[in-house]
């Protein structure tokens, strides 16, 4: 896995910016094919180890990982995930940014909907991995991109 990129930015969101202030480090990773898949996989659970996450929470965000990477390949075409440590004085955490520049999501809430699929799917992307997570957001421009953000705290 290759974790070189450009400081170009996929496509522009203040998502970019939230946990800022709680950020103790932040590693960006591409996401264009399995292995990418793979590796984000073995570095999210590394880190998820790494604050002693329940097992549980584990596999949650590693599944979370997995299904908003796939989607970034297959819907946008690649893209790239930040990988964030969070610390906000309490509780640590782990943050996850994907962002493309693909064709963006013209209704969010229909594609949060369990069932909803383009791809001939499951159809539990969106909506599985927002239930999967402590924190959820999106933001996405038809034409532009789509930012997905999961973030998951150690209880």
């Amino acid at each position: 896995m290759n974790g070189a990129h450009t400081d170009a930015v996929l496509f522009e969101t203040a998502l970019l910016d939230r946990h800022r202030q709680h950020r103790t480090a932040r590693v960006t990773l591409r996401l264009r094919s399995d292995e990418d898949v793979v590796g984000l996989r073995k570095q999210v659970r590394e880190r998820a180890v790494a604050i002693a996450l329940s097992l549980v929470d584990q596999t949650k965000l590693v599944t979370a990982a997995s299904e908003l990477a796939r989607n970034t390949i297959k819907y946008g075409g690649g893209g790239e995930v930040y990988l964030d440590s969070l610390d906000d004085g309490i509780r640590k955490g782990i943050g996850l940014l994907f962002v493309d520049a693909g064709p963006g999501i013209p209704d969010i809430d229909t594609a949060l909907r369990d069932g909803f699929t383009t791809g001939g799917g499951l159809g539990l992307g969106l909506g599985g991995s927002k239930r999967l997570a402590d924190e959820f957001d999106i933001e996405s421009r038809p034409g532009e991109g789509t930012a997905v953000l999961v973030v998951k705290w150690k209880r």
